[in-house]
């Protein structure tokens, strides 16, 4: 009886220890735990200038797969992508830099007939934007990140489909701290500059032909 109960316990023993590399797994590739949402809402201020007469639509901006997500993007210092744990934008980061476009574009008080494309305003321009970069770079492990926005802006005739102007911009910063927090707080400031630039830009551009 001894015997027979030592090898139940042994049993009993490598079952366990055969799921736990299941189990761990599932851990790694499941989505990351719930934690603090980290907003990106830059605030602008009136453009001086006389208004434009044209209509404007704000395109959704592209970006590249592994920035379009509401993670919030680390790019180490051997080259790869990585996240924050447990830390998130409220939403994906296109539509997050489209209502930022909007919110300049309003804020100004140049324009008044300006929408993002799912309005379906009937526009003189297309604001075709991509953002290449948006996220904090580190320098060494542990360290206080900078962080880059770099986007490029074309502005494109509705009616012809012509690139009228184009325009780029890079931000850097560096965060107050190594945390997701204050990388945020520096990506926000560095998109406000950008976007303040385009809009500054396109504000500028000819008046369109009808």
């Amino acid at each position: 009886m001894i015997q027979g109960a030592m090898i139940s316990r042994r049993l009993l023993l490598i079952g366990a220890s055969a799921l736990t590399p299941s189990a761990c797994t599932k851990d790694l590739l499941g989505p990351p735990e719930p934690g603090p949402i980290y907003p990106v809402r830059p605030t602008f201020a009136a453009v001086q200038g006389e208004k434009v007469g044209w209509a404007l639509a704000i395109l959704r901006p592209d970006l590249p797969g592994g920035l379009d997500t509401d993670r919030i993007a680390v790019i180490q210092a051997d080259g790869s992508m990585d996240y924050y744990a447990n830390a998130t934008y409220p939403e994906r980061l296109s539509p997050i830099v489209q209502q930022t476009l909007l919110d300049a574009f309003e804020t100004s008080g140049r324009i008044d007939a300006v929408a993002p494309e799912q309005a379906a305003l009937h526009a003189d321009y297309n604001l075709v934007t991509e953002v290449k970069d948006f996220a904090a770079h580190y320098s060494q492990p542990g360290g206080i990140p900078s962080v880059t926005v770099a986007i490029t802006a074309k502005l494109i005739a509705a009616h012809g489909r012509i690139i009228v102007s184009s325009f780029s911009t890079t931000q850097t910063g560096t965060a107050s701290a190594n945390s997701a927090s204050a990388a945020t707080q520096a990506l926000q400031q560095a998109l406000g500059t950008a976007v303040a630039q385009i809009v500054g830009w396109a504000l500028n551009a000819p008046v369109p032909k009808r």
